[in-house]
């Protein structure tokens, strides 16, 4: 598996509009706009930083995972993602290496990347996306 960088730090927020001027007004970061994926209930927010993100997460639902992960451990990082190649090959080998997967095959996610989620239980309690984009 080929790594190429740390894609984003996803953050779960109970708003975005609430949060975003921090990441605008006081740390300088450029707003690239909202994106509802309603596959996963969540609305996202990115904030590029040099070559990876900072992606703000809101529950567009009550039941969603955002909302979820709120109610147990309250606002924060709520996952890492890590760029890769290819990200069937990178799930085959984490599969031979008996990691413990969400995703058996590559999901769309924000952005039209291709993503898919390790299982914290098997990452020492991270939630560990892998994302694959074109470009």
């Amino acid at each position: 598996m080929k790594i190429l960088k740390i894609d984003h730090l996803g953050i779960a927020v109970s708003s975005i509009d609430a949060n975003k001027p921090f990441w605008t007004d006081v740390l300088g970061l450029s707003f690239e706009g909202a994106q509802t994926v309603a596959e996963q209930k969540v609305t996202t927010a990115f904030f590029p930083v040099g070559e990876s993100e900072i992606e703000l997460l809101e529950s567009t639902s009550p039941d969603g995972p955002v909302a979820k992960y709120i109610e147990k451990r309250g606002e924060g990082i709520q996952h890492v993602a890590f760029r890769v190649e290819n990200i069937e090959a990178a799930l085959q080998e984490l599969k031979d290496k008996g990691i413990q997967l969400i995703d058996q095959t590559p999901r769309i996610g924000a952005g039209g990347a291709r993503i898919a989620f390790l299982h914290p239980k098997a990452t020492g309690g991270i939630l560990v996306e892998l994302c694959e984009r074109n470009g």
